[in-house]
């Protein structure tokens, strides 16, 4: 049995489990965490084995997850079955997808079969969520800045004690979220990336952590599965990849412009969900002691620095970074 005599949370689940389920326990194990309260146990019983989200009230919200897990699995992306629910306690009993994620599974050898399945699903919510309907909150300016400013607060200013000027930071501001505002708007998943991608016998890749979805750009979800934080490939593949994603939305007639075009709304869309990453990392860090997601900024960070020498409008930032940020960094991590 997995938990401490203080781990209040943890005793309030089992009692949950025993009690109110009628579950006969046999073992509580860490399934996995993520980069908020949350918390996941895998819990073997007499009825088999599932996972339980441990979801504290006063900070994360189960509500969300219950609602979207329904409007994903009618949009027919593979999504957890929720068995059992306590939104006053904050707990969900789910379907067990296994240990296995896309990023401890991916290999070279492999990598394109995965990720047509993980396009496949992809498409499937970009295509069958109708977002008039959903009632899902959009991806507005207001949000796309705040995003920014965590990379400005938390990674810059907090953990390297350095001040972007505000005229670059009002240039790349105004880049990235009329760049991302130009686009259609689709259901978005917001973190879908081989961490949240678990590896099934089916060949269809269960979806987690879905609960923070929006209304947004349709680069947004392509470019964190292919230009992921955890993982790296070959630029002549994510371009394979990307182009083939975008015939696929030319001919379901969801996308009406050039290639060149969309390639753009990718780079600069990546852009802006990398800077925001190095932020969350940061905060993650200095806020919430979960150090292990800094060896995740240099790669990101090279994601960063690739797209800002494609475009002109973005030099003052490419030197800064350049000359300021990456030689502190690299003396920090």
């Amino acid at each position: 049995m997995y938990y401490s005599s203080s781990d209040q949370r943890a005793q309030l689940l089992l009692k949950w489990l025993t009690e109110e389920l009628n579950l006969q326990v046999q073992a509580i194990e860490p399934a996995s965490s993520d980069a908020s309260f949350r918390r996941y146990f895998r819990v073997t019983h007499n009825e088999g084995c599932q996972i339980v989200m441990d979801a504290p009230p006063d900070k994360e919200a189960t509500e969300p997850f219950i609602r979207l897990a329904a409007l994903f699995k009618q949009a027919q992306v593979h999504v957890p079955a929720v068995f059992q629910q306590n939104l006053v306690q904050g707990f969900l009993l789910l379907e067990d997808f296994g240990c296995k994620s896309y990023l401890d599974g991916l290999q070279p050898d492999n990598a394109d079969t995965l990720y047509q399945s993980a396009m496949a699903s992809l498409f499937g919510l970009q295509s069958n969520v109708d977002i008039k309907s959903a009632l899902l909150p959009v991806y507005d300016a207001a949000l796309l800045k705040r995003e920014l400013s965590i990379f400005y607060d938390w990674f810059l200013q907090q953990l390297l004690g350095i001040v972007l000027p505000i005229s670059v930071r009002q240039s790349v501001d105004e880049l990235l979220v009329d760049s991302a505002l130009q686009q259609p708007l689709v259901c978005v998943h917001r973190d879908f990336h081989s961490r949240n991608l678990m590896l099934l016998d089916s060949g269809v890749p269960g979806i987690i952590d879905f609960q923070d979805a929006v209304i947004g750009p349709i680069t947004y979800d392509l470019v964190s599965l292919l230009r992921d934080c955890y993982i790296r490939w070959p630029q002549e593949s994510v371009d394979d990849w990307m182009t083939q994603y975008y015939y696929r939305l030319v001919q379901a007639g969801m996308l009406a412009v050039e290639l060149t075009q969309f390639k753009r709304w990718f780079d600069l869309m990546g852009l802006q969900r990398h800077l925001k990453a190095m932020g969350i990392f940061a905060r993650l860090h200095l806020r919430d002691g979960k150090s292990t997601y800094l060896a995740d900024i240099p790669r990101t960070m090279s994601y960063v620095l690739d797209v800002c020498e494609l475009y002109p409008e973005l030099t003052d930032f490419k030197n800064f970074l350049q000359q300021q940020v990456v030689p502190v960094y690299q003396t920090k991590l």
